[in-house]
Formats: C-alpha cells, structure tokens, sequence
C-alpha cells in the first residue's frame, strides 16, 4: 500500500520536466533585472500552462519547476532543509508530511510576515489549520487542493456479476464498508473472471481518512493505533476482503496497477479526485467509458492534499510567497480542477457552478463536480501525528502479507502494532 497520494509522472512528462529545469517556463529573457524562482513538486501539480502565464504577467520573473517523485522530492527536501541550502523557492509538502515539517517551522518563512493572514476566509478551516502553527501566528504554507474522496467502478464488471450499474443504485449497495464487502461477496460468487478491488491497502486507507483519529491521538500526539477502534474497524474490513482472494494484490502507482488497470483486471478502486487522471493514463483510450465513478461507502473522507512553503533559504522569498499565493488563490484553482482535476481546498471553487457542472467523457460523463463538491462538504479531516510516515506502512506491509497468504489478520495486525511501537522508539 501506498504511504500516501503520489502524482504519476510518465516518460513524455519526465522529459518536459528535465527541459523546464533547464530553461524555465516560459521564453522570458535573460535581463540583469529578472529573477528566478524555483518551484519543487512531487509530480505533476499541473502547473505548467499557469507558470507560463505568471511569467508573461510578471516579465521580471523566471520560473523553474523542478520535480521529483514523492518519496525522492520529500527526503530531499528534508536534507535540504538540515544542510542549509538547496531547497526551492517554492517547495510543496504533501499532507502527510505538513506535521513533521510544522517541527521545522523555524527554516519556513512565516508567511503571516507578507499578509498571508489576509487570504484565510479562502479555506475550509481544518486545512488552514493544518498550515499554521503557534495558534496561527506562524503560517506555513497556502493549502493547494485535496483528496475528496468517490468510488471508480467498471459498469460492465459490474453487469456480468448481475449487480446494478447505475451509479444512484450502485451507491445504495453500500452506505457502509460493511456493505461494500458484502458487495464484494456477491461480485465474487458471480465468477467475473475479474477481482472486486485493486488492493486491501486502498480500500483501508479510504476507511482509514474517514476516521477522526489514526494512530496518533489529536489530544497529546500519543501512539494509540493498539486501542483505536476506528483503525482495527478499517484494518478488519480491509484484511477480509484481501485474505478472501478479492483484490487484484496490485499496489497504486506501479506497472502492475496500470496493466490491471488497463486489462480490466477488477472492477472497484476508492479515488480521490486526482486519481482520475492516473486511471485514465494507465487505462488508455480503448478503456474510455468504461469506467464511472460514484459515491463512496460513508459519503466522504480525504486522501491527499499539500502546502506551498517558502523555505527561508529563498533568495526571494516576497517574490515566492507572491507566486505560492497567486498559485493557491480561487482563479487558478478553478483551472486546475477543470483543467487537470484537482479538487480545490476552497469552498468559493468548488461550489462554483463551472465546478459543479463538470463532467468527464471517460468516466461515462459522471457529474465528477457535484460528486467530489458534495464529498468535499461533508469532509471531516483526520489527526496526522507527527510519525505517521514512520507508521502507516508498517500496516501497509501487514495487509500484503495477509493478501500474500502468509499471515491471517490477527497475526498481521498484532505484528504491526509491534512493529510500529519498535519504530517510535
């Protein structure tokens, strides 16, 4: 399972990044007054079309946008931050990460110093609230968007196992995970020839970010995943319907989940927003229309999400907060949901009616705005402790063994509770 949201990034778009890293954006000049600014993302942001346009809004400014896979781009910036130097102008932190680098809040400039202050009313609160610290007084980065959550399904899947294909009544099947592994039974017993998920590590994750808590309590920060029923709830589920034989065993991300993808080799997958686009780029245009997307089992949850930082050792770090702000601010916003699909952490966006009304050709013209708009309000953000990172693969690794055959779910929880409690000392 994979630790957290990661952006693919295919060859075609490795090799664009290299060429921006080499020569910016846009085709501004050399002058002796430009600067250049550098903005680091796992992935792609999406950003390229809206750099360009900064750069022809602000001729002084010359923009590079370096980017590195999820993993690469966080222990990097990690090394970065410790040595002094080599970070970017602009740097992204995921989510998952926002907490460890709220420990670090002294080598960020505090944005509250260029009147970040000013554009709160732009988030829900819980993610503004994930970018401060010392009671807001210090504010760390600008929320991009985040991973409300759907469900993506295979309506021809779905019809071979005589179940509805609808997505009104395919929802109805599950208005809880309990249900939606009932579901999977039925699928199951049909003998599609296909599996009902991709892995258990994604529908847990999905039950898991609809949790309050995880393994860390909001309260003091104290490990508690041995004593949270929230989390053993998930991991039962999760585990069930992997030790069965009903997931693909294929983790998000790899050649293995494209060439499922692409095969139609199972027929569920819980999908944040930003997903879509991975489904579609595994899945390529002879799988267009074959999938849709609808409700996920409890109506919502969150899976992903990041920040634009500004580390202090920008050499401009008024210039970068200006980009990091005008990146984040509700016009642009808007295009990346309309253009790339990314879902706006900003009520004022994705209650716009242009929002609202989207559609997507290859997921069988779902209302993709209204569904993940109607997620995104009844959002309930879960508590990140501060070790997460160190955590949650040990759970990761627990659901493949049980997949793999090799442990049964009592075995492969207490052992990753063990481990987890090793990990932390």
């Amino acid at each position: 399972m994979k630790r957290a949201r990661r952006r693919s990034f295919p060859a075609v778009a490795l090799a664009v990044a290299a060429a921006l890293v080499a020569s910016g954006c846009g085709s501004a000049g050399n002058s002796a007054n430009q600067i250049t600014l550098t903005v680091a993302t796992f992935g792609d942001f999406g950003y390229g079309p809206l750099l360009q346009q900064y750069e022809r809004d602000h001729p002084g400014v010359h923009i590079v946008n370096r980017v590195a896979d999820f993993d690469a781009h966080n222990k990097q910036l990690i090394t970065e931050l410790a040595s002094g130097h080599g970070a970017a102008d602009v740097e992204a932190i995921d989510e998952q990460y926002i907490p460890q680098f709220r420990q670090s809040a002294d080598k960020f400039v505090n944005l509250a110093d260029y009147g970040a202050e000013g554009l709160k009313s732009r988030w829900v609160d819980w993610k503004w609230e994930q970018g401060v610290t010392d009671g807001g007084k210090r504010i760390l980065g600008l929320g991009t968007d985040m991973g409300g959550l759907a469900m993506c399904y295979r309506p021809d899947l779905f019809g071979k196992a005589n179940l509805p294909t609808n997505r009104t009544e395919v929802a109805a099947l599950w208005p809880t995970w309990e249900a939606f592994a009932a579901v999977a039974d039925r699928f199951t017993a049909a003998n599609t020839g296909a599996k009902f998920a991709d892995s258990a590590g994604t529908i847990y994750t999905a039950i898991l970010n609809q949790s309050p808590e995880n393994y860390f309590s909001k309260v003091d920060d104290s490990f508690i995943a041995d004593r949270n029923p929230n989390l053993r709830r998930a991991f039962t589920i999760a585990a069930s319907v992997g030790a069965k034989g009903q997931t693909a065993k294929v983790t998000t991300y790899t050649q293995e989940w494209n060439v499922a993808i692409k095969q139609g080799s199972f027929a569920t997958i819980a999908c944040p927003a930003w997903l879509l686009q991975q489904i579609r780029e595994a899945g390529g245009s002879e799988n267009s229309g074959k999938w849709d997307v609808t409700a996920v089992p409890g109506n919502s949850g969150n899976n992903g999400g990041s920040f634009l930082t500004v580390p202090k050792q920008s050499a401009h770090p008024k210039e970068a907060y200006d980009l990091a702000a005008w990146l984040t601010a509700p016009e642009q916003e808007k295009q990346l949901f309309l253009t790339a699909g990314l879902l706006p952490s900003e009520p004022s966006v994705y209650h716009d009616p242009q929002v609202l009304n989207k559609t997507d050709p290859y997921f069988s013209n779902a209302p993709t705005g209204q569904l993940y708009a109607s997620s995104a309000d009844g959002l309930t953000p879960n508590y990140r402790g501060l070790k997460d990172a160190v955590v949650r693969p040990e759970f990761g690794r627990a659901l493949g063994r049980v997949e793999a055959g090799q442990q049964n779910a009592d075995q492969a929880w207490a052992e990753a509770v063990k481990s987890s409690s090793n990990a932390l000392k």
